[in-house]
């Protein structure tokens, strides 16, 4: 199974990241732009939490706050879930299974330099799957 450092070298190493106290319209015309799902809120250079679609649809639309008048930091999710290159993405899965999250930022020696999501795990599972399909139809063919 495959590491987090190689989910993340398979990918563009991209970081959204937004301000505590910037507006939440911002984060969201941010996450409609890079047609993400969810944004890291740092604090200069720590992460102080992560503010995704689901934040801003229970936070924001069902309790009848203004997006354009509510700090970052009033609705985002200060406990954030966090891996490391070393993890496994099994371990990943098992994460935002048991979680019910879909981002996993990667800290390394304290420092934020990536994010995983779902999309990414899925997609390595289906990869990984697919090449032991592969095998084992060489192994029955030969």
């Amino acid at each position: 199974m495959r590491t987090v450092r190689q989910l993340l070298e398979a990918k563009a190493p991209e970081i959204h990241a937004i301000g505590p106290d910037a507006p939440v319209i911002d984060a969201i015309r941010l996450m409609a732009e890079k047609r993400i799902g969810a944004v890291l809120v740092m604090d200069g250079v720590r992460l102080a939490g992560i503010l995704s679609e689901r934040d801003y649809a229970r936070k924001i639309v069902l309790q009848g706050r203004s997006s354009a008048d509510t700090p970052v930091r009033a609705i985002m999710t200060a406990e954030v879930v966090v891996v490391g290159l070393g993890d496994s993405a099994d371990h990943c899965m098992q994460l935002v299974t048991d979680q019910r999250i879909r981002h996993l930022p990667v800290v390394d020696g304290g420092r934020v330099i990536g994010v995983v999501s779902i999309g990414d795990l899925v997609k390595a599972v289906i990869e990984d799957q697919q090449v032991e399909l592969d095998q084992l139809q060489r192994y029955i063919a030969s």
